[in-house]
């Protein structure tokens, strides 16, 4: 089973650079997608989505052009979850779930802090929040996957420049530790457990050409919980997708 999370920072902008295109050449068969900026009714395209194969679930944020998420799948679902239900995050289009025979696939787009304490103390709860509803659902799906933008760096390696951003939001001390224990509580970063090399990223900011000098900070994870330890094939970051200032992330599942 191969697995790709992908924020695209609006779908329809990453249409317009033929991401269908993309897609095609992948051959996951679960797509995991994050701001997607839009509702279904405002995309030209399901139908070559359809065409290969896909059945698709859209979770948009109420508040048009923002937030969202998705689920592209091959595997015919036996459930789709919208939302945690928590009001504030649901609104947001933060959470769709997916399960299936063998395990349950989450899309999540967490919150980010960096507009100021208002939003950095929602993404704090939302982390706890997020926390709970995990230790839960766990019970029921053993074999758990995490996957989305999860707008925390964890460690220093998966940021360029850790110094300069020790007092950023997505880099802070109180992040870090949340994702600690998090991963603590029974999870693995697929991308770290294979893959232990530097300067590895997922995001770049659009300024100061820092894709093409690869400044960049890791914020996108495939997590599985530890059910699903000996499945892990194999983990890559795709950087040469070019439709968003993310790149997707791919998990491969012997199953």
């Amino acid at each position: 089973m191969r697995i790709i999370t992908y924020n695209v920072n609006g779908i329809r902008a990453a249409m317009r650079k033929d991401w269908i295109g993309w897609l095609k050449t992948t051959d996951a068969d679960i797509v995991c997608l994050q701001e997607i900026k839009a509702s279904p009714d405002q995309l030209i395209d399901l139908l070559l989505i359809e065409a290969m194969g896909y059945e698709h679930y859209w979770f948009p944020a109420e508040k048009k052009g923002y937030s969202g998420t998705a689920i592209l799948t091959r595997i015919k679902p036996n459930n789709i979850v919208y939302g945690c239900g928590i009001a504030d995050y649901d609104c947001e289009g933060r959470l769709i779930r997916a399960d299936f025979d063998q395990l349950s696939v989450i899309s999540a787009y967490f919150p980010s802090g960096s507009s100021g304490d208002l939003r950095q103390d929602f993404k704090y709860r939302f982390l706890d929040d997020f926390q709970a509803y995990t230790d839960k659902l766990v019970t029921e799906y053993p074999k758990l996957v995490i996957s989305g933008d999860y707008n925390i760096c964890h460690k220093a390696i998966d940021i360029h420049n850790p110094k300069a951003n020790a007092k950023s939001s997505g880099f802070l001390p109180e992040e870090r530790a949340w994702m600690d224990r998090f991963i603590d509580s029974g999870y693995i970063d697929t991308f770290r457990y294979l893959r232990p090399e530097p300067h590895q990223y997922t995001w770049w900011s659009y300024r100061a050409n820092a894709r093409a000098k690869n400044l960049g900070w890791r914020i996108d994870y495939n997590l599985v919980s530890k059910a699903l330890e000996k499945n892990i094939q194999n983990a890559a970051i795709l950087p040469e997708a070019i439709h968003s200032d993310h790149c997707p992330v791919l998990l491969d599942l012997a199953l």
